[in-house]
């Protein structure tokens, strides 16, 4: 549960573009050719182990693809107008359950297809209704999904039956809700209700009306997900419960599925788990660590709890782990700063890696490409921050830096693989992409440091990431540029108008500008759960007006370029609008890109590579 929001407020990586002109300048070319470097994840094993399903978008837009595991060839199973958003393949049949994405919005529909294309429905309502694909029950009778087609301020959990079509209430949530597993037998479910942004809780609910039981009763922010051992008395999770820092844990059920204490298995004390995987058997699990930002992966014995390294990853990034249903493989996406987002599988036995799917690069030598390295300083409080620094080759500074703040706020700055980065970087500028506080992957303290009237101390973050260029000679006070998307447009727009000398230029991507807007028209669901991230509306709307950019935009005087997508519920339209008005009234530069057919982020690569060579252009003009 723990890494949904993020991956729904941001979507971040690739922010790309396409030239106008029919014969493309240099710049234009260099960016589009990095721009269009592809992307597969979402790794889903057949029954019998021998094929993978994932997604990648080598057509153009994410779809659906299958690939020998031991590689080989990759076939395509779905040619969609929509971007697809998830896959699990059945356990027991031939069967693919997806998530379509209408328009790239947030309103995605559940298919289900076989591995050859045919048979392709639409098994939820449509219509403006959001359902969440999570993975099918260990029978192949249902699929687990979330879905606020009762009530559009809740992800009520439900079983989509097979091949009926059915969609079966297990619980309704008094918010968001996912359902995480389902016992063997079919009698319990594990269901992850957030309170708040940075706070959830796992009940164990009966299946057919019985009441729900928290398992994980806590004070203050906590962040729990997990899943049943194989006889359904266990549940292994990740935790964070009296402690700053996520671990591995399990909790045994009493008989009438009462929750134990929680039972820490594997902690370290430089990392916090990011992803945990747990075989069919219930004899071994699978742990991705994050390691100020780059990926270790472990397993552990759980029948003596002994922990041993996996093998040496080839990339920063790892995630996704999955093993196949005889447990000798597991499937992992692995991503780096010079390696685009692939399929990989370990052989389990002999722990060997192997690269599944092969993301298109054409034009672009990965080996040229520019990796990053994590730098250290002050926040003006005394708080430690870091960063990731690129550096184009053959650098002397001071030079012209763009500051790149991720969205979430409860997300964090990894260093995979950005297209938008290393465009940048082949024009000779550099990127510097802080973590501040309220990042994700630093602890429990960390991620809640933002909340609320406490968001006046992130912004402030952005002047010591500043003050840290500068001191240290990488940028020129004079060419200094901010770009973000999502929370990280908020993050442009805040340094923009309470810092308004410090910067040249900005990218203010799918950003939030006025808080009293965004709740007002954002999903009910999302409304209800920020409350404490940024303040409630009905008792805190003076806070949030003094921390919404837009009532300072009087203060900007750099060039700024707004993109946003005309279907993004998450962060509607009215957001860069009311941005693009304001800065046109008062005659600074600015230049506005709408995206149709995208919701929250670019998903099509064609809109990629535009977005890409736009603000790759526009920081080129404004700080060159």
């Amino acid at each position: 549960m723990r890494r949904i929001l993020p991956l729904l407020l941001v979507l971040s990586a690739a922010w790309l573009a396409f030239g106008q002109s029919s014969a493309p300048d240099a710049l234009t070319e260099t960016v589009t050719r990095m721009a269009r470097v592809g992307r597969c994840g979402s790794p889903s094993f057949s029954p019998d182990g021998s094929t993978l399903a994932f997604i990648c978008d080598m057509s153009g837009v994410p779809q659906v693809w299958t690939a020998p595991s031991a590689g080989g060839w990759p076939s395509q199973v779905t040619a969609l107008d929509d971007p697809v958003s998830g896959v699990a393949w059945s356990p027991t049949s031939n069967w693919l359950a997806i998530a379509v994405a209408p328009g790239g919005g947030m309103n995605s529909q559940i298919y289900l297809v076989h591995p050859d294309g045919t048979g392709l429905k639409r098994f939820t309502p449509g219509g403006k209704d959001n359902n969440w694909l999570a993975a099918w029950t260990h029978d192949g009778s249902a699929v687990m999904m979330s879905s606020n087609v009762r009530d559009g301020a809740a992800m009520d959990s439900y079983l989509l039956q097979v091949p009926s079509g059915k969609m079966q209430l297990v619980t309704e949530n008094p918010g968001i809700g996912s359902m995480e597993d389902v016992t063997r037998d079919g009698r319990h479910a594990l269901v992850s209700r957030m309170q708040n942004r940075g706070s959830n809780d796992l009940y164990l609910v009966g299946i057919g009306g019985k009441e729900a039981v928290n398992l994980t009763p806590h004070q203050g922010p906590g962040e729990f997900s997990g899943l049943f051992s194989p006889d359904g008395t266990t549940v292994y999770l990740s935790s964070n419960k009296d402690r700053d820092l996520l671990v591995f844990a399990k909790m045994k059920l009493s008989a009438n599925g009462g929750p134990g204490p929680i039972e820490v298995i594997a902690a370290r004390d430089d990392a916090e788990l990011n992803q945990f995987a747990v075989n069919h058997q219930g004899t071994m699990a699978a742990l991705i660590w994050n390691v100020a930002g780059k990926s270790e992966l472990t397993f552990v014995d759980l029948a003596t709890q002994k922990m041993t390294p996996g093998p040496v990853l080839p990339v920063e990034v790892a995630g996704g782990p999955t093993f196949s249903n005889d447990d000798t493989q597991l499937a992992l996406v692995l991503n780096g700063a010079a390696a685009p987002s692939d399929i990989w599988v370990i052989d389990v036995a002999s722990q060997r890696l192997h690269q599944v799917s092969h993301s298109p690069h054409a034009g672009v030598n990965l080996d040229e490409m520019v990796r990053p390295r994590l730098v250290r300083y002050p926040a003006h409080d005394g708080l430690q921050l870091t960063a990731w620094l690129w550096l184009p080759h053959q650098w002397n500074g001071p030079g012209p830096v763009v500051l790149s703040f991720h969205g979430g706020p409860e997300d964090e700055e990894l260093p995979g693989f950005r297209s938008d980065y290393q465009a940048l970087l082949s024009q000779g500028i550099a990127v510097f992409a802080p973590n501040v506080r309220g990042s994700d992957g630093f602890g429990k303290r960390f991620v809640n440091l933002d909340n609320g009237e406490l968001r006046v101390n992130a912004v402030k973050d952005i002047k010591s990431s500043v003050d840290y260029l500068i001191s240290n000679k990488i940028g020129d006070p004079k060419r200094l540029g901010i770009m973000g998307g999502s929370y990280g447009g908020y993050m442009v727009m805040a340094g923009l108008t309470e810092y308004p000398d410090m910067f040249k230029a900005g990218a203010d991507l799918f950003g939030v500008v006025n808080f009293e807007t965004f709740f007002a028209h954002t999903e009910p669901w999302m409304a209800a759960i920020s409350t404490i991230e940024y303040g409630d509306p009905k008792t805190q709307a003076d806070m949030l007006r003094r921390l919404s950019p837009i009532h300072k935009v009087d203060q900007v005087k750099a060039a700024t370029i707004v993109l946003h997508g005309a279907n993004d519920t998450n962060v509607p339209v009215v957001e860069a609008e009311q941005v693009v008005n304001s800065l046109k009234q008062r005659g600074v530069p600015v230049k506005y890109v709408l995206f149709p057919d995208e919701g929250h982020g670019w998903r099509k690569v064609n809109n990629r590579i535009r977005s890409t060579v736009e603000v790759t252009r526009w920081f080129v003009q404004n700080l060159q």
